[in-house]
């Protein structure tokens, strides 16, 4: 027990272990972040050192320091930090549920909805204003991943189940997409090529206070129900013969996963594949308990991003290049990758 802090509360019903290793991970993710954050905000056209950035976030700084990091740059970097951290963990909680190290948001098609029901926002509704986008692909992934849990019901839903019927609605999904796309007048069709790309350009702090409601309240209830999903990873039976609501329990947690992946991708467009390797890289560092998997996949899922709009940003200026092209790059070879080292399972 030397390598975990034990807490255990006297008044409430509420004890848990804290890995050291983990812990200290975390702290240095989170400081690495940081950093990212305050040296991204001063590179663009106009390059700020990161000490200005500090003065300008602590209330000093020049007036025009403070213009163009608080309302140009700082809104955008937060938001791909708060799309990262959603999406990270949305996808340890689907990898988990389903024991499928193939599972994320955006394979089992839960991406695939948001992005269905933007496409048709985009291409159908013209006349309604674009305020409503976030909406009309949050209420895709709901109806979609709905779907896919009836379609999945059979006295109970397996993780196998989630999986196959999941696959094969994305791919439905992809389809009715393209349709659209295809169908819709070039002006319409541009529109929605951007948003499908992933992208966070032009975000403002309207889009921030969109998004951070759902990742501060969906993450903590994601930890209380941690037991659960480390529980369900030892198989059905075993979860249940041990006292675990297993059915109602997975429910819970896939609308967990629904409301930070469809409120990311509501926001930030359809930013594929963080969900499949944030989890993955987090597993590595600290292993697959979801109390220490959660938070250093949410903390890598807001890097990636962060790092892919940076890049994004710099790398082809004037151009600003979508973020999904940056994390698709990496994440389609280690898809094939994880196909591949999995062939035999």
């Amino acid at each position: 027990m030397k390598n975990y802090l034990t807490y255990r509360s006297r008044k409430l019903p509420l004890s848990f272990l804290i890995d050291k290793k983990a812990l200290w991970l975390t702290l240095f993710l989170l400081l690495l972040t940081f950093a990212v954050v305050v040296i991204s905000t001063g590179l663009g056209s106009m390059f700020i050192h990161p000490l200005d950035v500090l003065s300008v976030l602590f209330g000093g700084g020049s007036e025009i320091n403070q213009v163009v990091v608080l309302n140009l740059r700082l809104p955008r970097i937060i938001v791909a930090l708060l799309v990262g951290i959603a999406l990270g963990v949305a996808g340890s909680i689907m990898q988990s549920l389903m024991r499928n190290p193939l599972a994320s948001p955006d394979i089992v098609g839960v991406t695939g909805g948001a992005s269905a029901a933007a496409v048709a926002f985009l291409t159908l509704f013209e006349g309604i204003s674009i305020h409503y986008l976030p909406f009309a692909a949050f209420v895709g992934a709901a109806v979609v991943t709905l779907l896919i849990y009836l379609l999945a019901w059979k006295k109970g839903v397996t993780p196998l189940r989630l999986v196959l019927v999941g696959v094969g609605i994305g791919a439905a999904m992809q389809a009715l997409t393209t349709l659209l796309i295809v169908t819709s007048p070039i002006h319409l069709t541009s529109k929605a090529m951007i948003w499908l790309s992933g992208t966070v350009y032009g975000s403002n702090w309207n889009n921030v206070l969109t998004l951070l409601p759902w990742v501060v309240v969906f993450i903590p209830l994601t930890f209380i129900f941690a037991r659960s999903i480390n529980a369900q990873q030892l198989g059905d039976e075993v979860a249940t013969s041990i006292g675990e609501p297993v059915h109602r329990h997975r429910f819970l947690l896939m609308l967990f996963c629904v409301a930070l992946a469809g409120s990311a991708v509501a926001v930030g467009g359809a930013i594929g594949f963080v969900g499949l390797l944030a989890p993955h890289i987090a597993r590595k560092l600290v292993g697959p308990s979801l109390g220490a998997l959660i938070p250093t996949s949410a903390v890598i899922g807001g890097l990636i991003v962060l790092l892919a709009d940076l890049i994004g940003r710099l790398a082809f200026d004037p151009l600003d290049v979508p973020v999904g092209i940056f994390t698709a790059a990496i994440g389609a070879p280690f898809f094939i990758f994880l196909l591949y080292k999995h062939r035999n399972h």
